[in-house]
């Protein structure tokens, strides 16, 4: 049986052995494992379209994905996620994406996300669960139309119920995605996998009651009207599509924003503990640089924007520094080969399993000048300003990236960590808790990559 967890953290040092393009047999599948930014760029920039095609998953079955009913990231070509695709391009747009209206409201939680910290005032707390609430909550203001309060019952239980869910769908698509559904019947992982169940009931049963009171046009709104309009069986828009569709977006939407903000909380709270003099002074100064640059731009009242990216190009460079150096989609989920295709000198047979290793090109020592360091000169040029990295793909690129964008992924992500992050420097300055431990930067794998829980305090600035 394959490991519980190679997919995730597949060795830098299998990719240094063998080179780009690895072949190896799991169970009685040939997986192509393709490495480095070139090789990578090659396979989902030029030959994309040989590569298009998602791993049939014999168990997704168990919790209703099926023909017509695959949500968006996991369908196939022919089985709806085209339409499903251009619905949520459109809709999600008119709802607010890449738009003041949208932009609005993440900086009204980016607020109530400062309210919660400074109640902390002085008490060291776990910054997790504060920021996957407020991420948590831009999400249900799309598909729901509201947000939650912070403490709100249904809010957490909707939570804690989509957890376990991605924990469960994690350690299956590690570990029996090639093996006969039977075999994973009797197993923790075939447990943890039926989490997912409670979580698509709630978001259902939170459908149908906020479709009864809704006066406003929302995404689950959008949805019904085409349902209703359509009135054939055969396409991808039903009800039980809908739940997957919506638990998408909420794992897409809320896992990787949230993962990667908690992430560059730990950074900023490590950073002043680096031994040597000449670096802690290198690194004292980087925190102040954060700070004197946001409040010379933004100053301590207004309140950040997306018209403030241009003018804080340190800021922006830690942001996605913060995103390179805690690279928490270190592999793709599995492709298939469409055809016979030559990628990085090698032939890859049609069917074969192929499988990104991100992780290699985000630190691929030919395109990084420190590829293993928190370093956010690597974003920035010659004269301090802001440069975009082609070797910089933190969630995937190609075909994948437009399953991405089609959830609003990307541009919503780009808003929700620029306003939260520089929301949160704006206010606060980040320390460990005196005689605690120094974090850890071990790493916990669900579907995206976490530290594991640490402590910080929160100082209002």
């Amino acid at each position: 049986m394959s490991s519980p967890v190679f997919l995730y953290c597949f060795p830098f040092c299998f990719f240094f052995l063998y080179g780009p393009v690895l072949s190896l047999q799991a169970e009685w599948k040939p997986v192509v494992i393709v490495s480095g930014f070139q090789t990578i760029r090659e396979a989902l920039g030029q030959k994309a379209e040989n590569f298009t095609e998602r791993l049939s998953i014999p168990l997704m079955c168990i919790i209703g994905r099926g023909k017509n009913c695959e949500g968006v990231l996991m369908a196939s070509g022919d089985n709806g996620w085209k339409e499903q695709r251009r619905f949520c391009v459109s809709n999600l747009k008119s709802l607010g994406m890449g738009k003041k209206t949208l932009e609005k409201r993440v900086c009204e939680e980016a607020g109530y996300l400062c309210a919660e910290l400074k109640s902390k005032e002085g008490f060291p707390f776990d910054p997790h669960d504060f920021i996957y609430t407020a991420v948590g909550n831009i999400i249900c203001t799309l598909a729901f139309g509201d947000r939650f309060e912070y403490h709100s019952k249904n809010f957490l239980s909707l939570l804690d119920f989509v957890f376990p869910a991605k924990c469960g769908l994690r350690k299956v698509c590690n570990s029996s995605f090639l093996a006969l559904p039977c075999l994973a019947l009797p197993s923790q992982v075939f447990k943890n996998y039926l989490a997912v169940l409670p979580a698509l009931d709630l978001l259902y049963l939170t459908n149908m009651s906020i479709m009864q009171h809704c006066t406003i046009y929302i995404f689950i709104i959008y949805f019904f009207n085409v349902l209703q309009a359509e009135g054939n069986t055969e396409t991808s828009f039903n009800e039980e599509n809908l739940i997957h569709v919506l638990f998408d977006i909420f794992v897409a939407g809320a896992e990787t924003t949230s993962a990667t903000l908690t992430w560059g909380l730990l950074f900023m709270v490590l950073h002043p503990e680096v031994q040597s003099d000449l670096i802690m002074l290198h690194e004292l100064i980087f925190l102040e640089r954060v700070h004197e640059e946001v409040d010379t731009v933004i100053g301590g009242v207004k309140s950040v924007t997306m018209e403030d990216w241009s003018n804080l190009p340190y800021t922006t460079a830690v942001i996605h520094e913060i995103q390179r150096n805690a690279d928490i989609v270190p592999v793709t989920f599995p492709y298939v080969a469409c055809n016979d295709t030559e990628v990085g000198g090698f032939v890859i047979p049609k069917e074969t399993v192929v499988i990104y290793h991100l992780s290699s090109a985000l630190k691929d020592e030919t395109m990084w000048e420190k590829p293993h360091e928190f370093y956010p000169e690597h974003f920035l040029d010659a004269n301090g300003q802001f440069v975009k990295r082609e070797a910089f793909i933190p969630y995937s690129s190609g075909k994948f990236k437009r399953r991405m964008v089609a959830i609003g992924k990307e541009p919503l992500a780009k808003m929700e960590l620029f306003i939260f992050f520089t929301s949160l420097m704006q206010h606060f300055t980040f320390y460990i808790p005196e005689n605690a431990p120094r974090p850890s930067e071990e790493r916990i794998f669900r579907i995206t990559v976490f530290p594991l829980p640490f402590q910080i305090l929160a100082f209002p600035r």
